[in-house]
């Protein structure tokens, strides 16, 4: 498996742009939880509870912490690809609808992009993916 961001049909990078806006011990704390997804197999698809849960059908949520901030990052499988679709600071016990939307609504973009013949730019991974 290969984790990437979401890329949406500007170029933009969401996920990433949030982590970048981030300090560095923030940014390295996520990103090694964007590492153990990189690590999944078809044999083993979904980390584990506590580091990842689900949230709705197929979308489910990386679950970061650093010190006491909390982060959760929506994802979805494509193949061999776990698209990162959203990321925000956790604030309440449960996902506010807002952001189940928007990953929903950033993965049917994926998917739309993904599924054209030929296929619509940008590609859902580059070179520098995570």
């Amino acid at each position: 498996m290969q984790a990437v961001f979401y890329r949406d049909a500007s170029g933009r990078e969401p996920v990433r742009d949030f982590l970048g806006s981030l300090d560095d011990d923030s940014q390295a704390a996520i990103e090694h939880q964007i590492v153990r997804l990189n690590l999944l197999t078809n044999a083993v698809p979904h980390l584990p509870f506590p580091h990842s849960s689900q949230v709705d059908g197929e979308l489910r949520e990386l679950r970061c912490h650093y010190g006491r901030e909390l982060y959760r990052i929506p994802y979805r499988r494509s193949g061999q690809l776990i698209v990162l679709l959203h990321v925000f600071a956790k604030r309440s016990v449960k996902i506010d609808q807002r952001d189940i939307r928007t990953a929903q609504a950033r993965w049917d973009d994926f998917k739309a992009r993904m599924d054209a013949k030929p296929r619509i730019p940008p590609r859902a991974a580059g070179r520098d993916a995570p």
